[in-house]
């Protein structure tokens, strides 16, 4: 009966090892549930400095990895500014000046709109599965959630803003609770903080995202998700320069 007792135990270990995920399925995992096949959201962004606050609305849409376009509907000093992915190719439509912009990889780690995010956050250029090596450093609670902390570094190949990522990964849901930013000195840049999770259909996400910087105190910017709409049927000829320019 003892020998019977072993041998489920040992069989019991080798099962639970063999389901357990990789760093980077568990990151994987993590970009699926955030973007899905194609995504469309509408969002409020506050950007919160010590002496005044600004707000940003727009809408989103993204397909997969290679297309993303980015609207702004208010205030109306920005209002019709578009930032459009297809592919490799970034553009920004800048409608005050009837200017069609292509951005390079050398302004990716710069503000978006006056923002604690990147202009890389924002377009999405660099991908969190295919441009880093994945390594998983601990379990960890972070607030109520119990995560993954991973590790990412980037490939020698990868046009990446950051010199290391650090995140950390809710087992249940595989929710980005929080992410840290480092330079290539491993100096911490940001801090990304996921708040509020919601249920959007089948998936749970932060409705509320700040952003804070490690070296301005009293700084951040918080992104609030209105609406979330996911897997919708979009043509990829959507994703154009022409649709940048009228799409509302």
């Amino acid at each position: 009966m003892k020998q019977l007792i072993v041998i489920l135990f040992l069989l019991w270990g080798i099962s639970l090892q063999a389901q357990q995920l990789t760093a980077t399925e568990i990151v994987k995992k993590a970009d699926e549930n955030s973007h899905g096949k194609s995504v469309c959201s509408e969002i409020k962004m506050t950007i919160v400095r010590p002496t005044w606050t600004r707000e940003i609305s727009l809408k989103s849409w993204s397909k997969g990895d290679d297309y993303m376009l980015a609207l702004v509907t208010a205030p109306a000093k920005e209002k019709g500014q578009a930032f459009l992915k297809r592919q490799k190719d970034l553009w920004n439509w800048q409608p005050a000046i009837g200017r069609m912009i292509k951005m390079s990889s050398s302004v990716m780690g710069q503000s978006w709109m006056g923002s604690d995010f990147t202009n890389d956050d924002m377009v999405q250029q660099s991908s969190s599965v295919n441009d880093y090596t994945h390594r998983l450093e601990a379990t960890e609670k972070v607030r109520e959630f119990e995560c993954y902390k991973i590790v990412l570094i980037p490939k020698e190949e990868a046009a990446v803003v950051w010199g290391k990522v650090v995140m950390w990964i809710s087992k249940a849901g595989f929710i980005e609770v929080k992410t840290e930013f480092y330079d290539e000195d491993d100096a911490l840049i940001n801090t990304f903080n996921g708040y509020d999770v919601k249920s959007y259909g089948n998936r749970r996400l932060p409705s509320r995202m700040e952003v804070v910087p490690a070296d301005k105190p009293n700084q951040k910017t918080v992104m609030t998700v209105l609406k979330y709409d996911f897997d919708i049927a979009i043509d990829d000829r959507f994703f154009s320069q022409q649709n940048m320019k009228r799409v509302k």
